[in-house]
This record gives structure tokens, C-alpha cells and sequence, in this order.
């Protein structure tokens, strides 16, 4: 199974599509073939790996699964009935499919009386594929978000000037972490102020090969010259403040993956709404002092109420400190 999720590790990590990898084994514990999926259109994990095999070679094997197989017919047909029609014995697959549409395969495959196993190092498949999974199960993206302060929690000094906190190792990391999310999202009143492009650039300012789509949320207009006019991937502009609903349309738009970049307004919104997966938090090793802080009110009128989160990564980027958490009290964290 380790080796199936590390296979599902290879195809995209954006997009509607999850990372699927699976392995054949033959009755000796032999591989016999592997495949993976590779995007939207593309053969399933399993097909994929059934391609490698002669036609009957496939009869009595074992399909080791990091995800259960789909049940439905998109552009390609159900992968249950695939391994159903080459003869496969056994399924065994770490996370059952929480589709609507695409889960049901282990009960096909158990009627047509293959042995399915479910669960197998099921939590380490689930964090490989946790920004598919909350979009599969909530409808809605996976929500990253994103700031940059002082030690002492401020976005900016006390006349609005922020540029630049952390140093460039950070900032890399910015443009690498948009390139990794489908949408990036700010507010009009970061619009407004700061002109962003939200572009994922390289290290020589150039485009990078993946363009998050940029969103904007509020009720006010971008402006006519605005950059984001300019983006190559376009421009969303909700006409709204209401995160979930945003949050809704896109998920219907076919974006997995969420990067909150806006200001403490926005940010806070989000966190006192439940709707943050992941925060992900820059560090500089400074002190601005004064009232710009990352996030403002977000509804802890005591202290039993604070937002407890758990840190599941924190390393350094130059001087400046990467700091990763999540609220594990939410269901889907």
C-alpha cells in the first residue's frame, strides 16, 4: 500500500481528479504491474495498471489501491468493473470513496465475489490525498491560508507599509505555494490597496508553468486597470462577501485547492467561519509593535474558546521561520 500511495503521489495535485496509485501483485507477492493516475481524461490508477498486462494476465492478481474504485462512468468507465471484467481476486484499497457518484465500488466488487479489504494504512493515504477529500466529501475547496508577520503578529507598520517582512527564501516559498493551489482569493480592499498581481512567478520573475485562478471577494468593483485584468488564468469576481457561497461556487467550478491570501479581514472571516484546513504562517525574526496584527476579532471572548491548533510542520526559510497548522477539532481536518 506505502508503495501505491507513492505511485498516486506522481500524477497532479490540482484539479478535480484525486491521486490514485495502485499495484498488482501476483498469488506469490510479486509485482505484476503498477499504474497511477495521471489527470482529467486519463486512465484510472487501476486501468492504467491493468494496461501493462497481456490480456488474461490479470486473472487471480491482488490490486493494492490507495483509494476505493470508482463506481461511476465519467469520461472513463468504472474502475470496478475494469478489475471485475480482468479477473482480479482481491481488491484491497486504504480510503473508501466518499463520491456521491464515484463511490459504491468495493460493494460491486464484493457482488461479483472478489474479496475487497478496506482501511489498509488508511491514515497515511488519507493525508496524500486530504485537499481531494474535503472537496469529496464538504463540496467545497480545500482552504489554505496564507500570512506573513513580525513576532509580535503585525502585517505592517503602523502607516501600512509591509514590503517586505520576511526575506526572499519566504517570499519563493509564496510564489511555490500558489503554483501548488487551483484559486488564490483576497478582498477588494487588498484590490484596492496593493494592486496584486497573484501571479506564480520563478526565481527570474517569470511565469511559472501552473497559474493558481485568482478570486475576489466584496462587493466592490476591480478596478478597469487593475492587475489581476491582467491575469492568464482571468478573473472571479464574486460581487459578494459570503464565504461559503463563494467557497460553493467554486467548488462547482472544479477547484480542489484554495489559497487565502487576503488581508486580517478576510483571513479572520474565514477562521471564525470554521473553513480553514490549513494555516500556513511566515515568520520574521522582527518586531513592528502597533494595532496591524494578522488577524483580528475572531469571536474568543474567553480563553476556553481560543482556537487550539496542532502544527504539523515548522521549519526555517533563511532567517525567517514556515509555520504549518491545522484545527483538529474540525471534522474534516
Amino acid at each position: 500500500m506505502r508503495r501505491a500511495v507513492a505511485l498516486a503521489r506522481r500524477g497532479p495535485a490540482r484539479g478535480v481528479n484525486p491521486q490514485v496509485g495502485c499495484v498488482l501483485l501476483r498469488p506469490d507477492g510479486s509485482t505484476a504491474a503498477e499504474g497511477w493516475h495521471r489527470g482529467a481524461g486519463t486512465p484510472h490508477a487501476e486501468v492504467d495498471a491493468l494496461s501493462h498486462l497481456a490480456p488474461g494476465d490479470a486473472r487471480g492478481l491482488t490490486a493494492v489501491v490507495s483509494l476505493e474504485p470508482c463506481d461511476h462512468v465519467g469520461r472513463t468507465g468504472p474502475c470496478s468493473v475494469a478489475l471485475i471484467e480482468a479477473g482480479v481476486a482481491r481488491v484491497v484499497h486504504a480510503v473508501a470513496d466518499p463520491g456521491a457518484s464515484s463511490g459504491g465500488g468495493a460493494e460491486r466488487l464484493r457482488r461479483a465475489g472478489v474479496d475487497v479489504i478496506g482501511g489498509v494504512l488508511a491514515d497515511e493515504a488519507e493525508e496524500m490525498a486530504r485537499r481531494w477529500l474535503v472537496r469529496a466529501r464538504t463540496g467545497r475547496p480545500f482552504v489554505t491560508v496564507k500570512w506573513a508577520s513580525s513576532l509580535d503578529g503585525r502585517v505592517a507598520a503602523t502607516d501600512g507599509s509591509s514590503r517586505w517582512i520576511t526575506g526572499t527564501a519566504a517570499r519563493r516559498h509564496v510564489h511555490e505555494q500558489r503554483a501548488a493551489h487551483d484559486a488564490i482569493l483576497v478582498g477588494t480592499g487588498t484590490v484596492l490597496a496593493d494592486d496584486p498581481g497573484l501571479t506564480a512567478r520563478d526565481d527570474a520573475g517569470e511565469l511559472m508553468a501552473e497559474q493558481p485562478l485568482p478570486v475576489v471577494v466584496g462587493t466592490r468593483a476591480v478596478p478597469a486597470d487593475a492587475a489581476l485584468r491582467r491575469h492568464p488564468r482571468g478573473l472571479v469576481e464574486t460581487g459578494t462577501r459570503d464565504l461559503e457561497a463563494v467557497l460553493d461556487d467554486l467548488g462547482r467550478r472544479g477547484v480542489r485547492s484554495l489559497f487565502v491570501e487576503g488581508g486580517p479581514t478576510v483571513a479572520s472571516a474565514f477562521v471564525r467561519l470554521g473553513l480553514v484546513d490549513d494555516y500556513l504562517v511566515y515568520l520574521a525574526p522582527t518586531l513592528l509593535g502597533g494595532p496591524r496584527t494578522a488577524l483580528d476579532d475572531l469571536g474568543v471572548d474567553h480563553i476556553d474558546r481560543q482556537r487550539r491548533l496542532r502544527v504539523t510542520d515548522a521549519h526555517t526559510l533563511g532567517d525567517d521561520l514556515v509555520v504549518v497548522a491545522r484545527d483538529t477539532s474540525r471534522r474534516h481536518a
